[in-house]
């Protein structure tokens, strides 16, 4: 009885951000029904923790009965998540104005790198290069050398599922009001701008320098902000910004107290000289040992832990942050809900598991789908 309990989401297969966003979905209560190309899933996603709690029908989306199936579910749907390229739904007969007619009330959540609109609208594209047009992949980096290309975590996810979902529940909210859904145009490159505002807030005040990288505050160029080594060829992060969170990293760490005092914390002309003194003292223990002596204090230190290890960290296992799904460790559901609790109602359903059940539910006879089965229009 999670949050969106009775909202009913069809999402059409595809990659990332698209799948993450019916995850959270299902997480929280909707009832996500997938659908499929084909019964034979692409082998790298034979553990697809974005398929938890979803339904599967495989329907031929070229074929004309397929397509009336689709729309036949999209009539008793709230929501249609869709991650093709711009034109290619509208192209396949099941666009906005195709399922609008079917379902005035459907919000129909579109997920694409450059929008639906523009020059780029219709070229391929990946994370980093929707990231290199927003200012985020030239921030991230050390001074002098090439931007570091990071985990597709800012335009797929940040800035693709985070938003794609924010704007498909402001829709639902809105159709509650007014009876009618809308499209949601839902770009990666937009929602990766709008993570880049404090920077932008930054530059306007003067503090923060755009045109490099690892010189600034929160960029790697601050000492007390920043990775180190320790001396088992591990790494601690290290973020005391505020005066009396690094004053008292200076001293549990001990740290000379009159070279490392708060006066001289923002001295940008010392940063490199005081970062090579803190990657010396931090390489003189164990990550385990900074850890004991550091961790859960207000010096901001935390160990730089791998995806494998995660799990495993004592917050993390308190808090039950990951769970077992199909027998492997998964991120629980979040956010966390006092009153409906949002759940994983399940694991990943095999290609096409429900096909029957699903169409059934919206009216087809037993014989109907059998002969859509015959014709090749599902599977």
């Amino acid at each position: 009885m999670g949050v969106l309990n009775g909202i009913r989401v069809i999402e059409l297969s595809g990659m990332g951000p698209c799948p993450m966003a019916g995850m959270l979905l299902a997480d929280m209560g909707a009832e996500v029904i997938r659908v499929e190309r084909s019964l034979k899933r692409d082998p790298i996603y034979a553990k697809d923790m974005s398929a938890r709690g979803k339904k599967s029908i495989v329907i031929n989306l070229k074929s004309e009965d397929g397509r009336a199936a689709l729309l036949q579910l999209v009539a008793g749907a709230d929501v249609l998540l869709e991650g093709f390229r711009p034109g290619v739904a509208e192209k396949l007969g099941i666009g906005p104005e195709e399922c609008a007619q079917r379902n005035p009330r459907l919000v129909y959540g579109r997920m694409t790198g450059w929008g639906q609109d523009g020059p780029l609208a219709k070229a391929a594209g990946h994370d980093i290069n929707y990231i290199a047009l927003t200012g985020a992949l030239h921030a991230i980096g050390r001074s002098g050398e090439k931007p570091a290309v990071p985990v597709n975590l800012i335009g797929d996810f940040g800035g693709g599922t985070m938003f794609l979902v924010m704007g498909v529940l402001g829709a639902l909210l809105e159709a509650q009001r007014s009876g009618r859904g809308q499209v949601v145009d839902a770009a990666m490159v937009d929602g990766a701008a709008n993570l880049m505002w404090m920077c932008h807030s930054f530059s306007a005040a003067g503090l923060w320098d755009a045109s490099g990288r690892g010189n600034n505050l929160l960029d790697g160029g601050a000492f007390f902000y920043d990775t180190y080594e320790t001396s088992d060829s591990k790494y601690i992060a290290v973020g005391a910004i505020e005066p009396q969170f690094y004053a008292e990293l200076v001293q549990k760490a001990g740290l000379d107290p009159q070279r490392f005092n708060a006066g001289n914390q923002n001295n940008r002309a010392q940063w490199p000289e005081n970062a090579a003194a803190f990657a010396e003292v931090f390489r003189t223990r164990t990550r385990a040992e900074w850890c004991e002596l550091l961790e859960g204090t207000d010096a901001c230190v935390a160990p730089v832990l791998s995806a494998d290890e995660a799990p495993d960290h004592p917050h993390n296992r308190a808090r039950e942050a990951y769970i077992d799904v199909d027998g492997y460790a998964q991120p629980a559901p979040a956010p966390r809900f006092s009153r409906t609790p949002s759940t994983v109602s399940g694991g990943q359903h095999a290609p096409g598991a429900d096909t029957e059940q699903v169409l059934r539910a919206v009216g087809y006879s037993e014989e109907q789908v059998a002969d859509l089965k015959a014709q090749g229009a599902v599977a």
